[in-house]
């Protein structure tokens, strides 16, 4: 079995991935799904894998799942513990040394053609059941910008095997955008599931599916 280490993307908490995380346990795996610092001021990219670092502790076999913003972070965690596999949904794709808050410009983001939603159900969950949208909107925390200007320290992307799974519902970033990135960054065509930008609560069934999937594929579920 597989320890799943999974990532929260900006404004959020751990709580995002708990019906994912009952699913992973429920089929005999160890997860870690830590709150990162993200309303801090004070903290930045490195303050947030410390915070994942300290959640891993001694487990091994790790596979690493990072939402949206996590996926600026996930690449770092390779620098501090053994990962095996990274996979990023619906994700942010960082290109070494950048800034999160450059990633719009700098993927030319602005673009895109894709609808305008100033309701963040509208934008992020409009495919999760109503009450758990409720609720994620009431756990969700602000997200701080402060250090959001400062360089990665992403040097080069990890020889880690990654995966890019996108949405193709997804209204903030539309398929047609994750792919050219993951093409352009990564030289990789992303693996697409249905649904909407925050799949671990829409859909977390099929979402873990395809996580165990991924890691069959590297050998990690033994004889599962």
């Amino acid at each position: 079995m597989a320890t799943f280490v999974l990532i929260h993307g900006a404004g959020d908490v751990g709580w995002y991935w708990h019906l994912v995380e009952a699913e992973l346990r429920s089929r005999g795996h160890d997860t870690v799904a830590p709150d990162l610092p993200c309303d801090d001021d004070s903290a930045g990219l490195p303050e947030y894998v410390d915070a994942v670092v300290q959640a891993i502790g001694d487990r091994t076999d790790l596979v690493v799942v990072a939402q949206s913003l996590g996926a600026f972070a996930a690449p770092l965690l390779c620098d501090r513990v053994p990962v095996k596999l990274l996979v990023l949904v619906a994700p942010m794709i960082p290109a070494p040394g950048e800034a999160p808050a450059d990633y719009w410009a700098n993927t030319r983001y602005g673009e895109e053609v894709r609808e305008s939603y100033d309701d963040p159900i509208a934008l992020f969950y409009q495919d999760v059941p109503p009450e758990l949208a409720s609720e994620a909107l009431k756990r969700g925390r602000e997200q701080s910008e402060a250090r959001m200007g400062e360089a990665s320290p992403l040097e080069a992307w990890p020889d880690v095997p990654t995966r890019v799974l996108l949405c193709r519902d997804d209204r903030l970033f539309p398929a047609g955008f994750i792919r050219r990135v993951a093409r352009e960054r990564l030289g990789i065509t992303p693996d697409e599931i249905d649904g909407g930008h925050t799949p671990a609560l829409s859909r977390p069934h099929e979402l873990v599916d395809r996580l165990e999937a991924f890691a069959a594929e590297q050998g990690l579920l033994g004889g599962h």
